[in-house]
């Protein structure tokens, strides 16, 4: 009896140790296969990470094919970081990076909106036209989405009220590239649409103190005869921000707001925009083609000056950005020449 309850006890010892012996086998199989494949997936997928280039220009072109407004939906930091630097101001950081870009007046911008688009890589806080873009060569048609309000953008009138006192168009033999609102001095200006402040300067001979936003919808805003600027280059701005106050600086006759709109540094009428009557807008797509710069081929076909009294060549040649060479070409006359009140001088 006690030999057979000890045979029975070495058996049932041996199946145990058996089925503890398979157990411990299986729970190491698998983990070994496992991390061998792992191992191998991860290694394929580094090569060919490694062997994978950025493709700038195809990333550009399809940038450029499905963001011809509203650049991007999410929030962007426009002007987190602004800093003084002694570097090349004109240096700029292409768009994937998402580094600082350097711009004209030796400030730092935190940005990829700046650079991400094509018409967004120049950048100059000096110079209102840094485009220079020639209308005979316009072959866009380029469709903007003004503002939408499902992705945090919006759009506001530059005044509390909008009165208009003088039109866009051919005004006293010059072009006037605005639309004049009636305001009082000191009248708080706002910004139409989301932005970023490029321009901050003085006119002498034109719009006198202004400021000029660039928005992400593609335009560019132009405020002129402020009494004072509070934007300051580099500000972010939302649609309703504060750029300004309303006055009478520069060549005006008294308190009102002059306001533009551009596209790549070419005029065109804000009433395309702008209902100022029924303080709407008319559209929130703007269609942007040839026939909305028309007015500019019609301008710079010739342009003339009547001469007033206290009038110089000097002062003719920076009033409609021309040289002094260019008008006495024009008409024959020479840096010597007496100017008679009532002449009238060719200028383009």
């Amino acid at each position: 009896m006690y030999l057979m309850n000890k045979r029975i006890i070495k058996i049932l010892f041996g199946v145990f140790l058996s089925i503890g012996l398979s157990q411990a086998n299986a729970q190491v199989f698998p983990k070994i296969i496992k991390k061998n494949t792992s191992q191998s997936q991860t290694s394929t997928e580094r090569r060919n990470i490694e062997l994978r280039e950025f493709d700038q220009e195809s990333y550009l072109k399809t940038l450029t094919s499905q963001t011809d407004s509203l650049l991007f939906q999410n929030d962007i930091n426009l002007a987190r970081i602004r800093s003084i630097i002694n570097e090349d101001p004109f240096s700029m950081i292409w768009a994937p990076t998402n580094q600082l870009v350097k711009v004209s007046e030796q400030v730092q911008i935190d940005s990829i909106w700046v650079t991400a688009f094509e018409y967004y890589s120049s950048w100059d806080s000096k110079k209102v036209d840094i485009y220079n873009l020639d209308i005979k060569n316009f072959q866009d048609s380029v469709l903007l989405r003004l503002y939408d309000q499902r992705l945090g953008t919006d759009w506001k009138f530059p005044l509390d009220q909008s009165k208009k006192t003088s039109e866009f168009g051919a005004r006293w033999g010059r072009m006037h590239y605005g639309t004049d609102l009636d305001l009082d001095t000191g009248d708080p200006v706002y910004s139409g649409f989301d932005g970023i402040v490029r321009v901050r300067a003085y006119d002498r001979y034109g719009w006198g103190y202004f400021v000029l936003v660039r928005h992400k919808n593609g335009l560019e805003t132009l405020y002129g005869h402020l009494s004072k600027q509070i934007a300051q280059v580099g500000d972010e701005v939302k649609a309703g921000d504060i750029v300004g106050k309303g006055g009478s600086t520069g060549r005006s006759t008294g308190s009102h707001l002059h306001y533009e709109m551009r596209y790549k540094g070419l005029a065109f009428d804000p009433e395309k925009v702008y209902d100022f009557e029924k303080g709407e807008l008319t559209q929130q797509d703007l269609f942007i083609n040839k026939d909305l710069f028309s007015h500019i081929a019609k301008a710079r076909a010739a342009a003339y000056h009547r001469v007033k009294r206290g009038d110089t060549l000097g002062a003719i040649a920076r009033r409609y950005g021309v040289s002094v060479s260019q008008i006495t070409r024009l008409n024959g006359i020479s840096t010597r020449s007496i100017l008679r009140v009532g002449q009238n001088l060719r200028v383009k």
